[in-house]
């Protein structure tokens, strides 16, 4: 039986440095009371899918948070306002940007309608206000939302049997939701952004168009692209 009491923060470490900072944030956000909270860090993760499905099955939170070790969360009251969020069951998983309809690559961020908002701090002089379009309500459904921080209220499987790698892992989890009747949805952050994402400038893996394929092969006949 899940505990309604309790939220994860599952993160997949290869960095013990960043991982650091990305806690000290964690530990600072406000809980609803009568709340507790547990850091699940996952290293030596075969893939983003596998070290998710590791730490989902070794929790019993109701409420689980997967973040890049990269992800800091800033919003203060994330619990509380994740957990409102939540208080409609049809809603399985909160994003922070991501598209209304997946384009033909499968790419997330190539849709045409895109919704949300994350700072993106990629160098130390630079820092980019990467904000998309706001929800006009309190949040928006999506098809797909980016990996960099997925709240989730209900457990379902990683597909680590078709991705094993760190890319589209994400992507297909959305999938995984919608195909059990779930929405995934991107919250209003007009006010302010509830995340600041550091990553790395690093070329795209050369196995980036393998886990693509992979993607396309299992999910394409449920992709109907805007044009």
């Amino acid at each position: 039986m899940a505990d309604d009491g309790k939220i994860a923060f599952i993160t997949c470490v290869n960095d013990e440095e960043l991982y650091e900072e990305c806690l000290l944030y964690l530990r600072h956000l406000r809980l609803p009371q009568g709340m507790t909270a547990e850091y699940l860090p996952v290293r030596g993760a075969a893939s983003m899918a596998a070290g998710y499905n590791a730490a989902m099955t070794s929790s019993d939170a109701k409420y689980k948070v997967y973040l890049h070790q990269d992800t800091l969360v800033v919003n203060k009251d994330f619990v509380r306002d994740m957990i409102r969020i939540f208080e409609d069951e049809s809603i399985g998983m909160i994003g922070m940007v991501g598209c209304r309809s997946l384009p033909a690559s499968g790419i997330w961020w190539d849709g045409m309608r895109c919704y949300g908002r994350v700072l993106h701090a990629c160098e130390p002089e630079s820092v980019v206000d990467s904000e998309m379009m706001e929800p006009e309500g309190a949040y928006i459904d999506v098809e797909a939302a980016d990996g960099l921080l997925l709240a989730t209220q209900y457990d379902i499987q990683w597909r680590d049997d078709l991705f094993g790698g760190w890319h589209f892992y994400d992507t297909s989890q959305c999938l995984e939701f919608a195909r059990r009747g779930y929405q995934v949805v991107v919250p209003n952050q007009e006010q302010d952004f509830w995340c600041i994402h550091c990553p790395r400038e690093k070329p795209l893996a050369p196995e980036y168009k393998e886990w693509q394929k992979n993607f396309l092969k299992e999910y394409g006949d449920m992709l109907s692209p805007e044009v």
